[in-house]
């Protein structure tokens, strides 16, 4: 039977089970649940929604870029975004590795579910501070952090809260809990109402 686990990923842990001898922090530490694998990498310095599965068809289809999974990033950034530089992202930026495909992007206020970050996000106190909320369907390396450094507004803060349907609702960081089969979609965007959450859990 698929187990499909949905984790909140905390800031400063690897997406991985295992640290390769650096002793640095792991998905061990969150989710005991045996043969499971992570959907897709978020960034050690990335926070938000994990999906990790024992079925490699779900892995593939999530993950791929071709499949178009929509993931949704909540984005703390340096200034205050213009028009023209949320009509760029819209339209797609060029970056080293070739163009990023179109994105949907717009301004929101700080999240009312946000969770403090240790350690705090270092900003400068001269530069003001803003979010806007970015969904993706591919995924190159450290995307949405080059993205706003390519129109002028470096990320301070980057959480993922949607993979398609799902979300990370109810968990706080570190927790997780776990869904059916029967909740795999890959709607264009999720629901904006907050989904039935089951008991979410912590290691140990």
């Amino acid at each position: 039977m698929t187990r499909i686990i949905l984790l909140n990923k905390p800031f400063d842990l690897l997406c991985q089970f295992t640290d390769e001898g650096t002793g640095a922090r792991t998905l061990a530490q969150c989710v005991d649940v045996p043969g499971v694998y992570p959907a897709g990498r978020l960034d050690r310095d990335s926070e938000g929604l994990v999906v990790l599965t024992d079925d490699g068809g779900l892995i593939a289809r999530i993950s791929q870029p071709r499949n178009k999974w929509p993931k949704t990033y909540c984005v703390q950034v340096e200034g205050v975004p213009t028009d023209e530089a949320l009509a760029a992202l819209r339209q797609g930026v060029t970056l080293k590795d070739g163009p990023t495909l179109p994105a949907e992007v717009r301004r929101i206020e700080e999240p009312s579910w946000l969770w403090p970050r240790t350690p705090p996000v270092r900003f400068r106190q001269s530069i003001p501070t803003s979010w806007i909320e970015i969904v993706l369907r591919e995924g190159k390396n450290r995307q949405v952090r080059r993205m706003t450094a390519a129109v002028g507004f470096p990320t301070l803060r980057l959480i993922r809260r949607a993979v398609g349907d799902w979300t990370l609702d109810g968990l706080e960081p570190g927790q997780w809990r776990e869904v059916s089969v029967g909740s795999i979609a890959a709607a264009p965007r999720p629901p904006t109402r907050r989904p039935p959450a089951g008991k979410p859990r912590r290691p140990g």
